[in-house]
């Protein structure tokens, strides 16, 4: 995949070829999938998005006009990008949309599974979106914990809101998730007015602390290379199950291995695509998936698709 740089309008133009699996409508349609989304906005099917470079918020837009070929544009930006921040939020898109995984495997091994032959047919193209960074990745396994899909984006945009930081374009406020430096400073009654649980807050500020100290990095969770170690190294941490490991092995590190056998929405997609009265037991599940291995993670996600 190449990236070109170009001035259009006084405006840096980017643009970032993607594989042939991939669509950008169905990505797209994914992202759009919640209302409360706050880490960033789809407008007339181009997405919003702020990025800290060097110290620097920018907004960027992101659009496409042949499904397989991304237009990255910086608004209210009317000076050149400099080469080394247009890698950098090059290679930000990149992780986002998957664009470096080649999906052809996947899709092959797929058309001949009973459970991922609708999905892979339905969503072609779809791509694992990820959560780039770490914290804002494990943060969000943490508000997910046992409650709905619909008030975890509530308590996702009360975080954000009241200790992130945002840019302003056109009226419209762009907000960047808070970092761990700051969170690490808060104590549960900086919480309070978010109505989420004590644990909860006790978990995501024990977290940012493990960052700030240098203990807990992207770098030596993908240093890991096992999918197996890296979930261990999570589930050490206090309010990190094997869900939630496994759930940033998935969106954040790119663990193709990742599995979150325990997750309620994947028992329920397969229980619908077997159109079965019962979900599946565990043991089940690890039979079914045996044709998985090494793309647990994208069946998940595809499987997850189906009703989320």
């Amino acid at each position: 995949m190449k990236e070109t740089l170009s001035n259009d309008e006084g405006m840096t133009k980017l643009r970032i070829r993607a594989p042939k699996e991939f669509s950008f409508s169905e990505n797209l349609k994914y992202l759009s999938r919640s209302s409360n989304e706050c880490m960033f906005e789809i407008v007339d099917q181009k997405i919003y998005r702020a990025l800290v470079v060097d110290n620097e918020t920018l907004l960027v837009e992101i659009s496409s006009m042949n499904e397989t070929e991304l237009t990255v544009r910086f608004p209210g930006r009317t000076a050149p990008v400099k080469k080394h921040v247009k890698d950098i939020v090059s290679q930000y898109i990149r992780h986002w949309f998957d664009l470096e995984t080649n999906l052809l495997p996947f899709y092959e091994l797929a058309q001949n599974d009973p459970l991922l032959q609708k999905p892979v047919n339905q969503f072609f193209g779809l791509r694992n979106m990820g959560i780039p960074d770490l914290f804002e990745a494990i943060a969000w396994g943490i508000l997910g914990q046992q409650i709905n899909l619909t008030y975890a984006y509530t308590l996702k945009r009360r975080l954000v809101e009241k200790f992130g930081t945002s840019v302003e374009y056109e009226g419209k406020r762009f907000w960047l998730f808070p970092t761990p430096d700051v969170i690490a400073n808060l104590t549960v009654e900086d919480f309070v007015e978010m109505r989420m649980t004590v644990k909860k807050c006790e978990y995501l500020i024990d977290v940012a602390q493990l960052m700030v100290r240098g203990e807990l990095t992207k770098e030596k969770l993908l240093n890991a290379k096992d999918v197996k170690v890296a979930e261990k190294m999570l589930t050490k941490i206090r309010g990190i199950g094997p869900w939630t490991a496994n759930y940033v092995l998935m969106r954040c590190l790119r663990f193709p291995a990742a599995f979150p056998i325990d997750d309620v929405g994947l028992h329920n997609s397969m229980k619908l695509v077997m159109e079965t009265e019962a979900k599946p037991t565990k043991a089940e599940i690890l039979k079914l998936s045996e044709a998985w291995a090494g793309w647990e993670s994208y069946a998940t996600f595809y499987l997850w698709r189906l009703l989320y």
